[in-house]
């Protein structure tokens, strides 16, 4: 008899334990896209942002931009290729080359068209203006701008971790590559460094 009660008031106090576990709440705080949040010390947002911003300051303040409007009388045209990622982590690059894009366009120095893939689809909906839309209104074949220069490059990724502490390196290399010459213009290279710490019990 003591033991049955005793087995049901294990499993009472199991149940119980299950359910408060179930209830347990979340909180969620909003906060402003530009502030500096690093919770596990890997490449994120704020990473992104600010190393494309830079390297974009640092490509449009070279001696090559000058040289192209003198010798050519206008502004650049400008297409962001593929930015390799190269470490030992998983990086949205995509989201790393459209800060990139966006700090290219609005710096307003050079002229900018649409990415490969991008293309595609824009393509596809002149080819259906072609059939469907009115003569005066869809856009021909053929007008397209070509681009002068290509932006392209890598992120890398060293780290070297020891007893709770782990060093990570990131070192981001850009290109700017003249498509006719293949000619290279500018070399940017950008170096992150993050120390993270880890208590024994993972708090």
């Amino acid at each position: 008899m003591f033991a049955n009660t005793l087995w049901k008031k294990m499993w009472m106090v199991l149940l119980v334990g299950l359910i408060l576990a179930g209830c347990a709440s979340v909180k969620v705080d909003r906060m402003d896209v530009d502030e500096t949040v690093d919770l596990s010390g890997r490449w994120n947002d704020t990473d992104s942002r600010l190393v494309s911003e830079e390297m974009i300051g640092d490509v449009l303040s070279r001696p090559w931009l000058d040289r192209y409007r003198a010798g050519r009388g206008k502004d650049p045209v400008v297409i962001v290729g593929s930015v390799r990622n190269r470490s030992d982590e998983h990086i949205n690059t995509q989201t790393f080359v459209k800060d990139l894009e966006r700090a290219l366009i609005n710096a307003g120095e050079v002229e900018f068209v649409a990415s490969s893939g991008e293309r595609g689809e824009i393509r596809e909906e002149r080819k259906d203006q072609a059939a469907h839309a009115s003569e005066t209104t869809a856009k021909e074949e053929g007008e397209e701008i070509g681009a002068d220069f290509m932006l392209q490059g890598s992120i890398n990724t060293i780290s070297d971790r020891v007893e709770g502490k782990e060093v990570k390196y990131y070192q981001v290399n850009l290109e700017l590559i003249e498509i006719q010459s293949h000619r290279k213009v500018w070399i940017g290279e950008k170096k992150i460094k993050k120390l993270v710490k880890r208590s024994r019990f993972g708090f």
